[in-house]
This record gives structure tokens, sequence and C-alpha cells, in this order.
């Protein structure tokens, strides 16, 4: 591809977004020779501190470009502005984006910056998206590839900035990259060796506009591929987008299955793993990969994870061993279906991570008899169709949370007969409580599951405060404390 300093040198690029991306990208920009103008809304201590910061890291250095930031006016477009590279979150219609259209500016994400910055002969990308599972999918996914010895990492809307590991003074033989569908919107130019899109429910539609340009953003994570496209036999959606995209001639549709793959899938034959894609001849052949055992935790949501991730390696060309010791080295995130503990016979679970109703639901689909924690805040969503999936398996429900009346209302209309408990209170004791009540509604052999169909910003920092503060609680039960 040539040196960097052809393309970058004296060229006028505005980021928006004073976050890790935003950083990254200015960084390395700035060290191609480009002049960084940084924009962000905010002014705050915190933003006031990374703008100083920043500033300071290349007036101390020699580096051939230039970075200064502006707080305070994130709708204006800088003069002059050759590119624009937004962060993630950015929505499209935001002011900035519509006078860089005005003006006739292209606008990208950090992850395209990252793709135009490889160096020649740089690691392949192997690529995940899905509305639930992509970080799970992704570091599997990882955890195989490094099994068969290859340098790798998980990347993209996880982990190490992109634009840092593709610059890496050490390179990388391949990389698991996730791409959350804001991070496809702003990438037209990326060609992955290999994709997979995991699932498509309803998410993030207040930004896309609507499930038809959600569906779209997803899908262009297979444009151009080389070898494979991944999808879900169980969600047609998925397998719309391989038949809509544009790849390499050769590149294959290879599925995944919780049942008997056919040719050209993974799945699933009495306990085993299984792949009939990748072996010489897959109307007669399959390939044991792994035992379901060997997967961590072994829900159903979670295998088809699994069979995702070694769909992509064997893709790659990984042996099966690799994938069977990459499964069994991998160890889940913290809040993803978690177990905390055993009191008196029931088992208690943090999924805080299920954030929607289709994470949600997946989550109740692993467990039977469940005494279910759910609610927060509901960002649009109706939970009728989920609490209809899971009603035969409902021994209770402790509901939390401001919008915990959209459930309560749905519970009535399709499980009637299950008790709820409705606690009203947002406070920071109110997790404690609601594990109480869990317990009291459980028996010995149920599950208490924290699956809350919502996210969680009307009560905790975040998800993962939520899942610390049920885990919290449940500890304090096991001590009697």
């Amino acid at each position: 591809m040539g040196s960097h300093q052809v393309t970058w040198q004296d060229q006028h690029i505005t980021v928006a977004g004073l976050g890790v991306s935003g950083i990254s990208a200015a960084r390395a920009l700035a060290g191609l020779g480009a002049h960084v103008t940084v924009v962000d809304g905010g002014e705050s201590e915190q933003h006031l501190a990374r703008a100083a910061q920043l500033a300071a890291a290349f007036d101390a250095s020699d580096t051939p470009g230039t970075v200064t930031v502006r707080l305070g006016d994130a709708d204006t477009l800088p003069e002059p502005t050759d590119l624009v590279v937004t962060s993630p979150g950015w929505k499209p219609d935001s002011p900035l984006f519509a006078a860089a259209a005005e003006a006739g500016v292209e606008v990208v994400g950090d992850v395209e910056i990252a793709w135009r910055l490889r160096p020649e002969g740089a690691a392949d990308w192997l690529c995940v998206t899905g509305t639930n599972g992509k970080t799970t999918t992704t570091r599997m996914l990882a955890a195989i590839l490094t099994a068969a010895g290859l340098r790798t990492e998980a990347v993209g809307n996880i982990g190490t900035p992109l634009i840092d590991v593709v610059l890496a003074e050490e390179p990388y033989d391949v990389l698991a990259v996730e791409l959350s569908s804001y991070q496809l919107h702003w990438t037209p130019s990326l060609r992955a060796h290999s994709a997979a899109v995991l699932n498509l429910a309803p998410d993030h539609l207040d930004w896309h506009g609507s499930m038809e340009a959600y569906a779209a953003d997803k899908g262009r994570i297979y444009e151009g591929n080389r070898v494979a496209c991944v999808y879900n036999t169980a969600d047609p959606a998925t397998e719309a987008l391989v038949r809509a995209a544009d790849v390499e001639e050769g590149c294959r549709a290879v599925g995944f299955t919780l049942g008997a793959p056919g040719p050209s899938e993974l799945g699933v034959v009495e306990g085993l793993l299984v792949d009939r894609a990748f072996v010489p001849d897959r109307h007669r052949q399959a390939q044991e990969l792994a035992e379901v055992a060997d997967v961590n935790p072994p829900a159903p949501h979670n295998i088809a994870n699994a069979l995702a991730a070694a769909a992509l390696a064997r893709a790659y060309g990984v042996e099966a061993g690799a994938v069977r010791d990459g499964l069994r080295a991998f160890a889940p995130d913290p809040h993803r279906i978690e177990k905390v503990a055993e009191i008196d016979g029931v088992t208690y679970v943090d999924d805080s991570k299920a954030t929607n109703t289709h994470a949600a639901e997946a989550s109740l689909n692993a467990y039977r008899p469940i005494v279910w924690i759910a609610g927060g805040l509901a960002k649009g969503a109706v939970f009728d169709d989920l609490v209809a999936s899971a009603a035969d398996r409902l021994r209770g429900v402790v509901l939390i949370g401001q919008d915990r009346a959209l459930i309560r209302e749905a519970l009535a209309r399709h499980a009637p007969d299950v008790p709820v408990v409705d606690l009203d209170r947002t406070d920071t004791g109110a997790m404690s409580a609601a594990v109480t009540a869990a317990r009291d509604l459980a028996e010995a052999g149920d599950t208490v599951l924290l699956a809350p169909a919502c996210a969680s910003m009307d009560m905790f920092t975040n998800y993962n405060r939520r899942g610390e503060a049920f885990a919290e609680a449940v500890r304090a039960l096991a001590t009697g404390a």
C-alpha cells in the first residue's frame, strides 16, 4: 500500500469525539503528518483534562502533524476539513455531518481509518456482528486462533483501539474484530477475509432510524468477503443479508445451527460440535470439533456463539484440535450468564448484560424453572413476545426499575398465574431487596436469573455495576449478612 505519508501529509482532518477511539485516531493521523482538529460538545473537567493531555503529548513530540481540540461546539465544521472521522456513538443526523455533506466532505469511522492505515501484508480480519453475542463470539474466536499458535487479539468494539493494533510494531497474524452497527455504518471500504452476523433483532433504532437501516448496516460486514459469510440458520434475516452481499468469487455461505448440520453448515450431533463446511467432502463427511461440554457456559445461545466462532476459525484454516482447545481455554466476561452462587439448592445467575429483550430471551431459554429479576430502562422495547415465550419456565418474577410496569402488564396478559413482586424503588438497596424477594419465591432446583431485558442507567452507572450489585446481594445472602 506504500507510504502513509503520501496519503495523510498535510491533510486537514476533523475528529468527532474526545473518547478513546477519537484520541487514538487523532494521535495516529497527526503522527502521519495530518493536521487534526478534535471537536466535542462536552466541557466537563474530564473533557478539559483529556484535551490538555492530548495537546501536551504533541507539544512534547517531533510529530510531523498537529492536534488542536475544540470543546463546547460539536456542530460547526472546522475550516478547512478534508475528511471527518467520527466516533461510533455519534448519530448520522448530527449537525456536524450535515455540514460535512453540504461541503462535500466524506465522513468515516475510526474502523474505516484503521482499515485504510493497514500496512502492506497486514493481518486478515475475521469480523463478527449481531444484535447479541458479539463480544463473547469475538473473544471465543481469539481464544481459538491463539490455541492454533497465531498472534491475534480481540479488537474493534472491544479491547485496544483498532488503529493502535493496525499500527503496532509487532505485526499480528490475524485479527478477531467485533463490529457494532454504528461502526459498520461508517466503514464503507472494509473487505473482511470472512465475517459472521450472529442474529438480528430490533435495537438502536433511535440511531439508525428503522429496522431496515439497522439491518443494512449490519449487512455491510459481508461486502467483499473473500472466503466465508457465516450466518445463523435459525435467523433467516442473516441469510438474507448474505444473499444481498456483493462478495468475491468463490466466497461461500456457511450456516451454523443448534441442530444436525447439513452440507456447508456447522452444528450439533449427540453432544458434539461438528463441521460439514470445511471438510474435503461436505456431502459425506463431518469433522468433530469439540464437545458441547467444552463450551462455557453450555447455554443454547452460547453454543451458537461457539459454532460461529468455530466457523470463522475454520474458514481461516484452523485445525479442529485448536477449536476444542480454544473453547476450553475461553472464560466468559463478567455479567454474561455468570453463575454467582448456589444457596440451599437454588442457583443464582448474573446476566446483567441482557439489556434488551432478545438477549433476555436467550438467557431465559437456558434455564428452568426460573425466578426472573427484570426491569430498568426499556428504551422503547415491548415485552409481550418475551414474556409469552418464557411463561412456562417462570416460577416467579421480581420487577425493579423505572419501566417495570411494561413488563408487569405483559406478565398480566401472558403469564397471569405467575407470582410477581413489584419493587417500587430505584435506590441503591433495591437490588438487595430484589434478591431477597427472589429467594423467597424460589425452590430447590430453581435458578434465580438477573436478565433485566432493560438498560441499567435508571438505577446504576452501567450493566456492570448492576451485575456487581446483584452478586454482592447474593453473597450477603450466602453469609447471612
